[in-house]
């Protein structure tokens, strides 16, 4: 196998691995029975973690220990807004795309762990490896 298709290999299994985790996360919440629902009161953050997509439980817990007291303020108003009907829990998802633009849009800029590959001789590499491997290649033709 070339390294190429080594590299496809591990980003489709990372990119599994995070789609069984957000899936898990979701029947976690899903499995609690209704009548241990009523007993205890949900609470905002368990409301808007029903209808968290891809990759939206990641920028919720960035948020989260970033920004707590803010984080908590939006939750809870998220979470009156799935109450009223305004966000239609059953027919809308928030991806983590739409909520890291709705808390950049509150003026919360929540760091996330980003890494950007490029191609470089048929394979992926990331794009500090690729500048650091010129800077390296650059001094050895001197």
């Amino acid at each position: 196998m070339s390294e190429e298709d080594l590299e496809l290999e591990r980003l489709k299994a990372k990119r599994l691995a995070e789609m069984q985790k957000n899936i898990s996360i979701k029947r976690d919440v899903e499995s609690i029975p209704e009548s241990t629902n009523e007993s205890i009161p949900e609470t905002p953050r368990d409301l808007l973690i029903k209808i968290l997509g891809f990759r939206g439980m990641e920028v919720l817990e960035n948020a989260e220990s970033q920004f707590p007291n803010e984080t908590k303020m939006i939750v809870e108003k998220l979470s009156e807004l799935i109450k009223s009907g305004e966000i239609n829990a059953n027919e809308e998802n928030i991806d983590g795309g739409k909520l890291l633009a709705l808390f950049r849009s509150v003026g919360l800029n929540i760091r996330m762990a980003t890494k950007i590959n490029v191609e470089q001789d048929g394979k992926f590499v990331s794009l500090s490896d690729k500048f650091s491997n010129r800077s390296s290649d650059d001094g050895d033709e001197e």
